[in-house]
């Protein structure tokens, strides 16, 4: 459970997307006993369906406009009343869900999550951008941090590869071929994760810093990890560069799969509360 501090009043924020933040939590700043009230009246202002609905035009594609044109014509009408879990499900929205369970309640992207506190209080709304921002800093520098972790990771094992290489292929070679054999095997774990060598990027990418190894993804970064392991063990088997990389390449599409799965879980959870 990740929770931010807004002037000595815990908010929650969904642990799979810590871009939606409780709206239930910060219409308790307001009504601690019933903060569900406190959102269906905000959500019958017409500025409110209006500021809604421009969210989701903007970052929702599969947004029904039909139906958000209905409840804005609406909107402000003395016999106006719209839950979260409406507007949700009529319109197909996703700046807005609502979760039941110990830890459910309504949250919104943060977007509209400050939206929503700026009409409540202007000053409570600052107190919480000012934890977010701490928290999504925070969150920043853990994303840089882990990528550092596996480059300086990438990096050693490359001297694995590379011992390999020193044991059971520059015996074979000719002094002039052995640095040849350096740069051919580095490229090779390339090609099989990357699609081209160090230097087709380079001429690719002339205005990027570094190599494709700089400019990776975590994801890739931990397959490379795997992949010049791997190229080492297939060294010593004595295995020949077009087998090994027609294998590392099947195992990088393999495990990059895997790895960009589990990275979509969160926003495949979000989806799946939002159907709800």
């Amino acid at each position: 459970m990740v929770k931010i501090n807004a002037n000595g009043k815990e908010i929650t924020l969904l642990s799979t997307n810590t871009d939606y933040v409780s709206l239930t939590d910060i219409a308790k700043y307001r009504n601690p006993d019933t903060p569900a009230d406190i959102i269906k009246n905000w959500m019958r202002s017409r500025n409110t369906i209006e500021f809604l609905g421009a969210w989701e035009k903007i970052n929702n594609e599969n947004f029904k406009l039909v139906e958000f044109d209905q409840f804005r014509s609406e909107a402000g009408l003395n016999g106006f009343v719209l839950s979260p879990q409406k507007w949700i499900k009529e319109t197909n929205a996703i700046g807005i869900t609502s979760q039941s369970g110990r830890y459910g309640g309504t949250f919104a992207h943060s977007d509209i999550a400050f939206e929503f506190a700026s009409w409540l209080s202007p000053e409570f709304k600052l107190y919480i951008i000012q934890d977010y921002q701490r928290l999504k800093q925070e969150e920043a520098y853990k994303n840089q941090l882990d990528w550092q972790v596996n480059r300086y990771i990438s990096k050693l094992n490359y001297t694995i590869q590379t011992d390999a290489i020193k044991e059971n292929i520059v015996p074979t070679l000719q002094p002039h071929q052995i640095s040849f054999a350096y740069s051919s095997e580095a490229d090779l774990v390339n090609v099989a994760l990357f699609g081209m060598t160090a230097k087709e990027f380079k001429k690719a990418y002339p205005d990027k810093e570094g190599n494709q190894r700089d400019n990776a993804t975590i994801e890739q970064l931990l397959v490379l990890n795997n992949l010049q392991s791997l190229n080492a063990e297939m060294i010593k088997q004595g295995l020949s560069q077009s087998n090994r990389l027609t294998e590392l390449n099947r195992i990088a599409k393999e495990q990059l799969d895997v790895l960009y799965k589990n990275n979509q879980n969160a926003l495949d959870s979000l989806k799946r509360l939002s159907d709800k």
